[in-house]
């Protein structure tokens, strides 16, 4: 099949790339001008073979090969970078079903974005048909403490230090039939939620320093729900948790379908695409 010329291109200038967000069908005009991106600068699109991809110009004296290794490795300057890739790809994700891009996908030009969405035509528009009235939602599971009676600990006799032993040995027990019960819960309840949603992923569970609970993360999913359905996966979510009490479940969303869409098998992330 031959495609028409790839629309919507800005002229090539060779002190700039565009760092990729996402791929629509289309976009309306009103949410590129709301929408900012990563220097600031309002987003653009760049259209062929029937999809759009919606970038950022950025210099690549900060964002080119060498600029984004070492920017990489600065947390500060990646969680600006992050948060700014997230807003677009969030505002795309409300108007329409949106394939996001990875983190730091830039391209020397418009001509290597179009190319993508030529090359990878079938793959994304697939995608976006499988996505399209659908959100990712997540579920996040927290151990109750207390929710698991301690064990009593065993008579006997031998002395105080025998006794803080017994009560030391206890004390451990309990703590382990705890986390074997909060598990098995998270379990049932990840089992439960896949079974209505679309599609399920189960993440590993997030370090309290990320997460900034008290508790330890049981449970870290991610939902696809049809969105006339949404109402009942929330419902039951509330059943589950009224089930479980050994665990606190925490709705959250709608995200952009980040966890359901395929990494590419031919591309590293972080890298500057070169021309042909």
């Amino acid at each position: 099949m031959t495609w028409p010329e790839p629309a919507g291109t800005a002229a090539a200038d060779p002190r700039t790339g565009a760092w990729l967000h996402g791929v629509v069908r289309d976009v309306e005009p009103g949410t590129l001008a709301a929408t900012a991106g990563l220097e600031g600068d309002r987003v653009r699109a760049v259209r062929a073979a029937g999809l759009t991809a919606v970038v950022s110009t950025v210099p690549l004296s900060a964002y080119g090969e060498e600029a984004l290794r070492r920017n990489l490795e600065d947390l500060a300057w990646l969680e600006r970078a992050a948060r700014a890739h997230h807003a677009v790809v969030d505002a795309l994700s409300r108007a329409g079903a949106v394939v996001p891009a990875r983190l730091a996908t830039v391209h020397h030009g418009d001509e290597g974005v179009a190319r993508v969405l030529v090359e990878r035509h079938d793959e994304l528009a697939a995608t976006l048909d499988r996505l399209d009235g659908r959100g990712e939602w997540g579920v996040k599971g927290y151990a109750v403490p207390g929710a698991v009676p301690r064990a009593e600990a065993p008579a006997g006799g031998g002395g105080a230090g025998a006794a803080y032993l017994r009560r030391r040995r206890a004390q451990l027990t309990a703590r382990e039939e705890g986390q074997r019960i909060a598990a098995e819960a998270a379990a049932a309840v990840h089992e439960a939620l896949a079974g209505y949603a679309v599609a399920a992923r189960r993440h590993a569970p997030q370090d309290r320093r990320l997460s900034g609970a008290a508790t330890a993360m049981v449970l870290n999913g991610a939902y696809l729900v049809d969105r006339p359905r949404l109402k009942g996966f929330s419902a039951l979510v509330d059943a589950l948790a009224d089930r479980h009490p050994e665990i606190r479940l925490e709705l959250t969303g709608p995200w952009p379908p980040y966890s359901f869409v395929a990494e590419p098998t031919t591309e590293a992330a972080h890298t500057v695409r070169e021309p042909a």
